[in-house]
């Protein structure tokens, strides 16, 4: 899982250097997905089972049982799960500001769960 979630991050940060065009809703999906994905990476480890969801807020309450200091990313999380769906559909779409901020949660949250997984 840490390869297909570290693609995520990476495909989200070589769009975020794109000065034409950028990609926004592209941008803070993937980022989304990098949060859902080391959410179930965890989940997996302890092995408690998990459904097909991309609520990322639903994840961080099962994973709460083992890292109840992921509590602080309730917050967090709850504004990178709405770039799961929202934006890939006709309507709604994310900007410069949302693509940004997306970032800083995702990468803080990274940082947090590659450390809890044993990843460099």
């Amino acid at each position: 899982m840490d390869r297909k979630t570290e693609n995520d991050f990476s495909t989200a940060q070589r769009e975020s250097r794109v000065r034409e065009n950028p990609n926004y809703d592209g941008i803070c999906f993937h980022y989304q997905q990098c949060a859902e994905k080391y959410l179930k990476a965890r989940l997996c480890e302890a092995e408690i089972p998990f459904g097909k969801i991309h609520d990322l807020v639903v994840l961080l309450e099962q994973v709460l049982k083992v890292e109840p200091n992921w509590e602080t990313f309730r917050e967090d999380l709850a504004y990178l799960s709405d770039f799961a769906v929202s934006f890939r559909y006709p309507g709604e779409s994310a900007d410069e500001e949302s693509a940004k901020e997306a970032k800083r949660l995702c990468g803080f949250f990274r940082k947090i769960a590659r450390s809890s997984l044993g990843l460099p």
